[in-house]
């Protein structure tokens, strides 16, 4: 079973920063493309970043230049780096990995039928 620890979240201004975290076991940390999505209130879950065990990233045209992702191996840690958010980046922020046992992740993807599993989620609120 593969289990992501969120934290993070919590409520900021327009134009102010947020950082995620997600810790995993060491297996999943190695082997699986992680990521964020988001759901925002009556919207779809859309991929925010993602990125590989190589350290490959992909990231969401709306979020590109302000977001970044990145890995800390010491901690099993993905993190996501939110600057200059904007009330649109409202919404529940979900970690998210393909699953280490059916193969080593080498193509990052922001498609979520490819995520196998999935964190609690943490609240993201940005007021104008």
């Amino acid at each position: 079973q593969v289990q992501l620890v969120e934290s993070g979240g919590g409520s900021v201004q327009a134009g102010g920063s947020l950082r995620l975290s997600c810790t995993a076991s060491t297996f999943t940390y190695s082997n699986s493309c992680m990521g964020w999505f988001r759901q925002a209130p009556g919207k779809e879950r859309e991929g925010v970043a993602s990125i590989s065990p190589g350290g490959g990233t992909v990231y969401a045209d709306s979020v590109k230049g302000r977001f970044t992702i990145s890995r800390d191996g010491a901690k099993n840690t993905v993190y996501l780096q939110m600057n200059s958010l904007k009330p649109e980046d409202t919404a529940m922020y979900y970690c998210a990995a393909t699953d280490p046992w059916r193969a080593r992740c080498y193509v990052v993807t922001l498609n979520s039928d490819r995520i196998g599993y999935w964190g609690q989620g943490t609240q993201v609120t940005v007021s104008s």
